[in-house]
C-alpha cells in the first residue's frame, strides 16, 4: 500500500523522482479516511488522503476547500486530486492543532480561540447558494430528521449500547416531548454555512493563527451547532467564563443583535453536539472497536448533563445521566 502511494506521488510530483521518498501514516480521529505525511527533501510539505466512496461527502472535499479558500477562510491549498484513485494531496500545515494547547494557560489558548472564532464568523457570514461560485455538493442540511437521528444514535450507542440502560427506559427518554420540540424549532430556523464537526483537533495552528480542516461535512445549519462544536469539545478543558467569553467574542464578530435568543439556541445546539458526540464515541469504541473513544464518555457526559440544566423539561434525562456520571467517573 505504501509502495503504491510513493508511486503515485511520485507521478504527481515528477521533480521527486530518483529522490528518497517517505509516507508516513497519521492516526487521526474516527473518520474513515487515511492521511498521510509525505517526506522529500526536494518537494513541498504534503499531506496525501485516501479517501474510499463509502461516503459521498469524501470526494466532494476538493471542491468545497476552494469554495472556502475563494470566501477567504484558511484551509489547506489544494495540490492535486485524483477523483479515480481516491487520492488528494495538499498542504501540510503541519502537527500542531488547537488541541496541542489544551494544557496552557488561557493566557496563551485566548487569542487561538479568537482566531479560530473570527474563521468560524467569516465561515457562516458567506453567502450559499453564491451564483458567482461554483455549486456545492454539500451534505444534508440540518433539519428535523438529522436532529433527531443526532438524538437517537445518542440513545442507542451510548445510554443502550455502552451504559447497557434496558429498552423501555431508553425509549421513555428518547420520547421526553422537549426533544421533538427542539428538533422541530432549530429546523425552522434560518441556516448558514457549518463545519459540522467544529472541534479542537479539525483546527490547525500555524503562526499563531487558525485554519479549518476535515470539512467535507460542510452544510447548511445553524452557527451556534459549530460553536458548541467548539465550546463544548469533550478533548479540552474550557470552564464557564472562557465559553461566556468566546460567546461574546462571537456574538460581536457576528454583529449578534438578540444575545438572549442567540444563548438559547446555543444551548440546545449543545445539547445536540454532545448527545452525537456520545453516539458516536459509544460506535466507535463499541463496533468500530476503538476503544479510546470510549474514554471521552465521562467528560461528555459531564457537559451534557450541564448543558441540560439550563434547558426545561429535561429533568428525567438529567437524573439518569447524573448516576451515569457518578458510576463512569468525571
Amino acid at each position: 500500500m505504501i509502495d503504491n502511494l510513493i508511486q503515485h506521488t511520485v507521478n504527481r510530483f515528477p521533480r521527486l523522482a530518483g529522490g528518497d521518498v517517505k509516507v508516513q501514516p497519521i492516526e487521526k480521529g474516527g473518520s474513515d479516511r487515511k492521511y498521510y505525511r509525505v517526506h522529500a527533501l526536494n518537494g513541498p510539505p504534503i499531506i496525501l488522503v485516501k479517501y474510499n466512496d463509502q461516503r459521498e461527502e469524501n470526494r466532494h472535499y476538493v471542491d468545497i476547500a476552494q469554495y472556502l479558500d475563494a470566501g477567504g477562510i484558511r484551509v489547506p491549498r489544494i495540490y492535486f486530486h485524483d477523483e479515480s484513485e481516491g487520492l488528494i494531496w495538499m498542504e501540510d500545515l503541519g502537527e500542531i492543532d488547537l488541541w496541542t494547547f489544551r494544557e496552557d494557560p488561557w493566557t496563551l489558548r485566548r487569542n487561538l480561540y479568537f482566531s479560530t472564532i473570527d474563521q468560524a464568523s467569516l465561515l457562516h457570514a458567506l453567502v450559499y447558494p453564491d451564483p458567482a461560485r461554483k455549486a456545492l455538493n454539500l451534505q444534508t442540511e440540518f433539519n428535523a430528521g438529522l436532529y433527531v437521528w443526532e438524538q437517537h444514535y445518542f440513545f442507542e450507542n451510548c445510554l443502550g449500547r455502552y451504559f447497557k440502560l434496558g429498552p423501555a427506559l431508553v425509549s421513555s427518554l428518547r420520547d421526553i416531548p422537549e426533544l421533538g420540540n427542539t428538533a422541530s424549532w432549530l429546523a425552522s430556523l434560518p441556516r448558514v454555512l457549518v463545519h459540522r464537526d467544529f472541534q479542537s483537533q479539525n483546527i490547525m495552528i500555524r503562526q499563531g493563527e487558525a485554519f479549518l480542516i476535515d470539512f467535507q461535512g460542510l452544510r447548511p445549519g445553524l452557527a451556534q451547532y459549530d460553536l458548541a462544536s467548539l465550546l463544548y469539545d469533550p478533548y479540552v478543558t474550557l470552564d464557564a467564563s472562557q465559553r461566556e467569553e468566546l460567546l461574546d467574542v462571537y456574538m460581536k464578530y457576528a454583529g449578534i443583535t438578540d444575545p438572549a435568543q442567540f444563548r438559547r439556541v446555543f444551548d440546545l445546539c449543545a445539547m445536540q453536539r454532545l448527545m452525537q458526540a456520545l453516539g458516536a464515541y459509544g460506535f466507535l469504541g463499541l463496533v468500530k472497536e476503538r476503544l479510546d473513544f470510549l474514554g471521552h464518555i465521562p467528560r461528555a457526559l459531564a457537559l451534557l448533563n450541564e448543558v441540560l440544566s439550563r434547558i426545561p423539561g429535561m429533568q428525567d434525562l438529567r437524573k439518569v445521566l447524573s448516576d451515569l456520571n457518578s458510576t463512569a467517573g468525571k
